[in-house]
């Protein structure tokens, strides 16, 4: 047996028990640009909606029939909730009914995605597979005030029909590509967004795993891939080497990470330095003085402190920040807080005679304070530098002490065919590397194989409940495979000619007759069709945790509108658990009612309501939402503080509202978005003889209908 087979055979062994895959790298279909299929002809009348003719093309192969169309009711509901997360009022949902011209549907989708709601919804969508969260997770779990920024500039890209293409550049390399716009600066948040042990006494690790984090979560997101699986060893399911995870991360290699990042306007910059200017005048004496007598102590302790670091640590701190190398970066980092001297130590060290004059001039110093501007909006995100960047090698087992060879930045060697021992072309910017922007332009190319699948993929997601590809951030060879691959391929193609606009794709989507099917389906089809990997019918879906709560504050007449700022902390939520640090509880209680994607999210204390309707975890990007059936989603809506609060508010609305039997009507339509049926109403006045109308309210938000689409 020649040395040539067997490592063939050895494959095909792995292979048969599941360790490895077979197929070859360069055959599978989502490693190929996306050519644009003909939209197949049908028996009988040819849709209008391309979707709706290769959704058919494979029911008719099947001898099925696509379902009824979905009830008026049914329809303004399940859209309603999918664009913009909250239920239809009572009036949408009969103007709907009523209306009967030809471009009724048409109308409701239209307004739907002209809401301003609808990035708060869609947001939040993004904000799973960005693993947002307020807080850095870990033992201390401190909170990030600046954190919001990333959620709002997502809200706000969502709202504006950004191009796709577009809001991918920015979180990647904002900086880089537009570095005067805030919104393009406060999106490269996205990279930080990942839990970060602050207080580890290895800082150069804790870099290491911010730069692991930004690069999985890179591929997961945009990709759909699982390149993490190479950072210690080649993948063993995917064609991609421990060579190509560590090119991918040199893009990132030379970032400055920030949590301070400016990203005021010019007309706020040029308002506070006005402000800052008179503040410097008036307080000249007062900070001179201050500086005078602390100035000399403050040198010297830090002088004695410094001395006591290795002669490379001192040299690193005595560097000019914008001139020390990758090294000094992370040794100034690892050992800043060596070298830090604090206010106690150096009035520890002043005599008494200075303590008083120091103590009258501060005290005249802070009678200044308010004329002091407020500090310039600043924001978590990447900067860059200039001049040669801190060098990459490959990790032996992931381990920074167990070096390899030096790598250049380069992209997955199976997605660029014809470049695979090139490093990546970059033109490298008058203030940065020019790394990141040459990595954002490759993956927001329309000839990347994956970009514009995975997010068309993600869109389909949404609204059908499954995507074309049920693993939504893994296209390739373990992935389960796309059960409408033309599909597929035919809605990247569109996405990209049409200027990469999502709104374009939502409408496209919606308007398909496959959208408005009912989720009901004959014996014949779930026997055919048991997992409806045809979409011979619309799947049933259960709300999320957030939508829900956002539901009952809708429904009782107490949601409050705002949209943006800071977090929310609600009065049980001020605390992780171990020592991490507090936070205040905000102080309006008029904030605490607004929508949960305003709620201050804390990594070590999950808000119990939405964490029982599977609240991801925000450690890790999250694809799909998990909707399980359990104990806890039943005593929530029966117990909750919520739910309780909730149905009481609805019953004082319902009182002012109505009289007599229409407040059972009025319950139904604004709980159920449909009336009550004639059994349910003699049930319901039967119950309100002997219990109050709370009670129906809170039982008409346990039902099965008030928390799934049908």
């Amino acid at each position: 047996m020649s040395a040539a087979i067997c490592p063939r055979i050895v494959i095909a062994l792995l292979a048969a028990f599941g360790f490895v895959a077979i197929t070859a790298a360069d055959d599978h279909w989502a490693w190929k640009v996306p050519v644009r299929p003909t939209v197949p002809a049908v028996r009988g009348e040819q849709p209008a909606n391309p979707i709706d003719a290769f959704i058919r093309t494979k029911l008719d192969a099947a001898s099925l029939k696509p379902a009824a169309p979905a009830s008026r009711e049914h329809l303004i509901r399940r859209v309603t909730f999918d664009l913009i997360g909250l239920p239809p009022t009572p009036e949408e949902v009969e103007s709907f009914a009523r209306d009967s011209s030809a471009d009724a549907w048409t109308k409701v989708v239209d307004r739907l995605l002209a809401s301003p709601r609808y990035g708060v919804r869609w947001g939040r969508h993004w904000l799973d597979l960005a693993r947002y969260a307020d807080s850095n997770g870990y033992e201390f779990d401190e909170p990030r005030p600046e954190a919001w920024r990333y959620r709002d500039y997502v809200i706000r890209s969502f709202n504006a029909d950004k191009p796709y293409d577009r809001f991918v550049k920015e979180q990647i390399a904002g900086d880089e590509l537009a570095p005067i716009d805030p919104d393009a600066l406060t999106a490269t948040g996205f990279n930080l967004l990942g839990p970060d042990m602050t207080d580890s006494a290895d800082q150069v690790r804790r870099r290491l795993n911010t730069l692991t984090d930004m690069t999985d979560t890179t591929a997961l997101a945009f990709l759909g891939l699982t390149l993490t699986c190479a950072r210690c060893h080649d993948h063993k399911f995917e064609p991609l080497s421990q060579d190509d995870y560590f090119r991918f991360q040199a893009f990132f290699a030379p970032a400055v990470f920030r949590t301070d990042l400016p990203v005021s306007t010019p007309a706020e910059r040029k308002s506070h330095a006005e402000a800052q200017a008179r503040y410097q005048e008036v307080t000249k004496e007062a900070r001179l003085a201050i500086e005078a007598i602390e100035g000399p102590h403050r040198t010297r302790l830090y002088e004695e402190k410094l001395a006591k670091l290795s002669a490379d640590a001192q040299a690193a701190h005595r560097t000019p920040p914008d001139k020390r190398t990758g090294g000094q970066i992370e040794l100034v980092a690892e050992t800043a807080t060596k070298v830090r001297v604090t206010d106690a130590e150096v009035t520890k060290v002043i005599g008494k005679e200075e303590q008083t004059k120091l103590a009258e001039w501060k005290a005249k110093l802070k009678s200044f304070d308010g004329q002091k501007p407020r500090p310039l909006p600043v924001a978590m995100g990447l900067t860059d530098r200039p001049g040669p960047p801190a060098k990459t090698y490959l990790l032996h087992r992931g381990e920074p002490d167990n070096r390899g060879d030096e790598v250049l930045p380069g992209y997955p060697a199976t997605l660029t065919p014809g470049e695979r021992a090139e490093p990546a072309k970059i033109a490298e910017q008058k203030a940065s590397t020019g790394r990141r922007l040459a990595l954002a332009n490759w993956v927001a190319s329309a000839d990347n194989p994956l970009t514009a699948r995975v997010i068309v993929n993600r869109l389909w997601q949404h609204h059908f409940g499954r995507g074309i590809v049920r693993t939504a951030s893994d296209l390739g060879t373990r992935g389960s495979g796309a059960s409408h691959p033309e599909l597929l391929d035919w809605l990247a193609c569109e996405l990209v000619e049409r200027g990469w606009k999502l709104k374009t794709l939502h409408r496209l989507m919606l308007l398909s007759d496959t959208y408005q099917q009912s989720t009901e389906a004959t014996a014949e089809t779930r026997k055919a069709d048991p997992d409806n990997d045809l979409f011979s019918r619309m799947n049933r879906l259960r709300l999320e945790g957030e939508v829900v709560r956002d539901t009952l504050l809708a429904v009782s007449g107490r949601l409050n509108p705002k949209a943006g700022g800071p977090g929310v902390v609600l009065p049980d939520r001020t605390a992780a658990s171990g020592g991490a640090k507090a936070v205040a509880v905000t102080a309006d209680a008029k904030e605490h009612t607004r929508r949960s994607v305003y709620l201050f999210s804390r990594r070590n204390l999950r808000d119990p309501f939405l964490e029982a309707f599977d609240l991801p975890d925000s450690n890790l990007s999250c694809p799909k939402r998990e909707r399980s059936t359990t104990a806890p989603q039943a005593l929530a809506l029966l117990n909750s503080d919520d739910t309780m609060t909730a149905a009481k508010s609805l019953a004082e609305r319902l009182e002012k509202e109505a009289t007599g039997d229409a407040r059972i009507e009025r319950a139904y339509r604004l709980a159920l978005g449909r009336g009550p049926t004639a059994k349910e109403l003699g049930r319901a006045k039967a119950f309100l003889a002997d219990a109050p109308l709370s009670e129906l309210c809170r039982a008409l938000f346990n039902l099965n209908e008030f928390v799934y689409l049908d």
